[in-house]
């Protein structure tokens, strides 16, 4: 596929959506009912969703919620069972090449050629969407400033930082100006300066209208990035809003948590602070007591005797919201 000179520009893509029906003008992804199967198991139970074009939009969610599996046939590599799908205004199941021709992916593990070079890497990609070498070695060049690469240009893969490794199949995704960018858990495992380089590549991307869908269960990760997020859990939407509104439905403005001896039962504490908050939950370590006003509330549990070992006034957080929509317990 030949991509037009006047698209190959890491500023706001031009996108020319071949629209099927015009209700879904304003989205860029649409779906209805979306669900996958996986013979006896649903992975995605019925989902609706619908992404606009320059959103970043983030399905947070534990292990086996369904995200990889929802953005697996966003991607149009895997047919959804049921329901109804249009990318870019297209039907993945008739126009799936035309669809991935127009898409980046960022995909969980990196997939890059570790016998070739950083740039070899960015070269050999672009051509598979029928680039001139003159116009895939531009925009080799410019990807590479925009990741910060471009003093490894010449250095072969393998020995890379695993945030340099990312960067690259950030370069790599975009080398076709993409309407959409998927991202599927895009910082796992790395260190937090290299998270936060990465978040402010795709913030950067995000400020130049490209179109983020992005799966992660770091919860400071989707604050940071994501205008709009659905929670899943077990395949289905718990909930659907920006980071902000979330919080506000699902939480409280402060959450104070009170920490008492080693070996203390803290559901005794949950007892004697009862009726000084809506909320209180009970871990092994701690007291989490969700309210508006941490001070007034810390200074309530004081007048109530209580001594705990310490205390600590926090703003409410995704992370929050998560647990409370999601549990606390372990899943595989």
């Amino acid at each position: 596929m030949s991509v037009p000179e006047s698209r190959r520009q890491l500023s706001v893509p031009v996108a020319t959506v071949e629209v099927v029906d015009d209700s879904l003008d304003a989205a860029f992804i649409h779906a209805r009912g979306l669900t996958k199967r996986f013979g006896e198991f649903t992975a995605v139970d019925g989902i609706d969703v619908d992404v606009a074009r320059g959103e970043a939009f983030g399905f947070l969610g534990p292990n086996g919620a369904g995200k990889s599996s929802t953005m697996r046939m966003i991607g149009c590599v895997s047919p959804p069972t049921e329901g109804t799908l249009r990318i870019l205004g297209m039907d993945p199941g008739a126009d799936g090449p035309a669809i991935r021709a127009r898409l980046g992916v960022v995909p969980q593990q990196d997939t890059l050629d570790t016998e070739l070079s950083v740039r070899e890497n960015l070269l050999i990609y672009g051509r598979y969407f029928g680039m001139s070498r003159a116009a895939v070695r531009a925009k080799t060049d410019e990807l590479l400033d925009f990741v910060q690469l471009t003093d490894r240009a010449k250095d072969k893969v393998e020995p890379l930082s695993g945030g340099m490794k990312r960067r690259l199949t950030i370069a790599r995704s975009l080398i076709n100006d993409p309407d959409i960018l998927l991202l599927d858990e895009p910082t796992t495992g790395l260190d937090p300066q290299a998270r936060h380089s990465l978040w402010d590549r795709l913030f950067r991307l995000k400020q130049r209208g490209v179109t983020l869908v992005l799966t992660t269960h770091y919860m400071d990760e989707a604050e940071q990035l994501c205008d709009r997020l659905v929670v899943m859990d077990k395949g289905r939407f718990a909930a659907e809003g920006s980071p902000r509104e979330l919080i506000a439905t699902y939480s409280t403005r402060e959450v104070l948590e009170l920490r008492f001896g080693p070996d203390e039962d803290n559901n005794v504490y949950a007892d004697k602070v009862e009726g000084l908050v809506d909320r209180v939950e009970v871990l092994p370590d701690r007291l989490l007591l969700y309210t508006d006003d941490g001070d007034g509330t810390t200074a309530a549990v004081y007048q109530r005797g209580l001594l705990p070992v310490s205390t600590l006034v926090r703003r409410s957080t995704l992370e929050d919201v998560f647990l409370r929509l999601t549990g606390r317990t372990l899943v595989d």
